[in-house]
């Protein structure tokens, strides 16, 4: 495995970077380049093929981006009469968002060098792209499906390429676009070289490499740990909470933390629909995104974000991917991510570039374990926290309020038009009794006068209280008692096979809101349209109120004791 070793202090000068792209960068505001940067550029520009692990927002598309612009330029006349019109660069990526953000990027950095580049992605009238590639490019930046689209057509030759790029590789994998990936590079000269970028290495990812890299030189970058007494760029923390109260705790979340833009993550369309509406509902700029939407709808929704219209952008993941804000301050994942991987992609959309940024988790309490899982494989600290209280948020609020005041008091402005009421006052009140009275009645144009119902506090099954060796035998005893020939109960649940409901869903609400083990659970029966489910019978009423309160793949179901049955035992 080789790894270029460059020196710390290198600047973009010291990298052999040819001057017109040097003074694109300088004219950019780019002092220093980043460690991934420094690691890639110089193998790049010898025309090794290239490996490369780095997190999201390490400045990867510079990395790959300014070799490959030296590099073609240094080969034919970019963008002048004469030069060839089939491309010799290609980057896929795996949504239009980024296919944009890398185009524009290589565009600056190119203009000097006049290099046409061109990104080509679904949801654009595909007849301005083939006009564009019938006139010639030198780049095109394309998700996977479209390039293969204008593959098929014969609009995008491969002949001519002489790099190409996967960027963001475990996210095309885990949308799908593996096979797509292998016939492009397929169709592309053997003698090209080949960079890929990941912000993780899955197994499928080497095997990838293994096909299509020739001996290339391997780099990871890992995020920078901070120094000893700073904090790091991304706080990551979590709070467990019941179901039931998530909508409540993510609201309370969002009071104290006041954030500047936030992105909430859901597992499912209809749960980022509801949720949506929920927040709206309490007085949040929410805007939805997800794979139903259309890309019109796409660009409106992320235009209002990025203006400032909304400020809380609730999507699932394959929806979020390729996003990139520059005002974003805190990532929320709405339920505990699946896989390590997709927490990573996640939060790496915070704190990118030395930005400051909020990671936090709602934890429901049967997913505490996978935190700590996605802590071992992230090797950081993910700190469990209280859920804040109404004084809490009280307390917050007035620190907003307080805040509001000072900067008036030391803006420039002219608080003089109010000094009359202030000295007419003064002569029935006392001035700090006014000062207290100005201030409630700023405190509650904010709409801050509002309270809410305390959240039950949830420790995590792990840090429960331990029990004592003839508290674990009578439970045992208890349990065995109701599985082996206590008498059990059928609850009816409105919802089943065509809500997509399995039994894992049902034993995940009842176990994470109850005091029911999966171990007491019976029978489950899935229909179309209604599940029933065997529980002990004397835990019926608190499943029942339970999941009466929670939501099942996303809806909230009708849910009942069965009507045709009654107490039984076991048979």
């Amino acid at each position: 495995m080789a790894v270029n070793e460059i020196d710390d202090e290198a600047g973009f000068a010291d990298l052999a970077l040819g001057p017109e792209l040097l003074k694109a960068l300088s004219g950019l505001g780019y002092e220093e380049p980043t460690p991934i940067q420094r690691e890639a550029i110089p193998p790049l520009l010898e025309g090794r093929d290239l490996l490369g692990q780095a997190a999201t927002g390490t400045g990867k598309t510079a990395a790959f981006a300014l070799p490959m612009l030296q590099r073609l330029h240094s080969g034919h006349p970019l963008g002048e009469e004469g030069g060839s019109v089939e491309p010799a660069g290609l980057v896929l990526v795996p949504t239009r968002e980024l296919a944009v953000q890398v185009s524009e990027a290589m565009h600056r950095y190119g203009r000097d060098l006049g290099t046409r580049v061109l990104p080509i992605y679904g949801g654009q009238p595909i007849g301005r792209q083939l006009r564009a590639l019938e006139r010639g490019v030198d780049v095109v930046v394309a998700t996977p499906g479209r390039a293969l689209d204008h593959i098929g057509r014969g609009t995008l030759p491969l002949k001519s390429l002489r790099m190409v790029v996967l960027d963001e590789a475990d996210e095309m994998l885990d949308m799908g676009f593996a096979d797509d990936i292998e016939a492009i590079l397929q169709d592309t000269p053997e003698q090209r070289q080949t960079v890929l970028f990941s912000a993780t290495m899955p197994p499928r990812i080497d095997g990838i490499a293994r096909r299509h890299l020739r001996e290339p030189v391997r780099i990871r970058i890992e995020r920078e740990a901070p120094a000893a007494g700073e904090a790091p760029l991304i706080r990551q923390s979590a709070y467990i909470v019941s179901r039931a109260y998530k909508p409540a705790a993510l609201g309370r979340v969002l009071d104290v933390e006041a954030p500047t833009a936030a992105i909430v993550f859901c597992r499912t369309r209809e749960e980022v629909d509801q949720l949506t509406e929920t927040m709206n509902g309490r007085g949040y700029r929410a805007e939805a995104l997800h794979g139903g939407m259309g890309q019109e709808q796409r660009d409106r929704v992320m235009s209002r974000l990025r203006s400032g219209t909304a400020d809380l952008l609730v999507a699932t993941d394959v929806a979020a991917r390729g996003l990139d804000i520059e005002q974003l301050t805190h990532v929320i994942n709405y339920d505990v991510p699946s896989a390590p991987e997709s927490y990573v992609h996640r939060i790496g959309r915070v704190g990118r570039a030395g930005r400051e940024g909020v990671a936090i988790t709602l934890a429901e309490p049967r997913e505490h374990r996978m935190l700590k899982t996605i802590e071992r494989v992230t090797r950081s600290r993910i700190a469990v926290e209280k859920v804040p209280t109404v004084a809490d948020l009280r307390a917050r609020r007035l620190e907003l309020t307080r805040a509001a005041l000072q900067e008036s008091l030391m803006e420039d402005g002219d608080l003089d038009r109010f000094r009359v009421v202030v000295e007419t006052l003064a002569d029935e009140f006392d001035l700090v009794a006014i000062a207290l009275a100005a201030v409630k009645l700023a405190h509650e144009s904010t709409g801050a006068a509002a309270d809410e119902e305390e959240i039950p506090e949830i420790a995590p099954r792990a840090q429960r209280p331990e029990r004592g060796p003839r508290d674990d035998r009578q439970g045992r005893d208890d349990r065995r008692g109701r599985r082996a020939g206590g008498p059990m109960s059928r609850v009816f649940v409105g919802a089943g096979r065509t809500a997509g409901v399995r039994p894992q869903d049902i034993v995940g609400a009842i176990t994470g809101e109850t005091r029911v083990s999966g171990r007491e659970i019976g029978a489950i029966e899935i229909a179309d349209r209604f599940t029933l489910v065997e529980i002990p019978d004397g835990a019926v009423d608190e499943v029942v109120a339970a999941l009466r309160r929670t939501t099942i793949k996303g809806k909230r179901p009708i849910v009942r004791r069965d009507r045709d049955d009654a107490p039984r035992g076991r048979r």
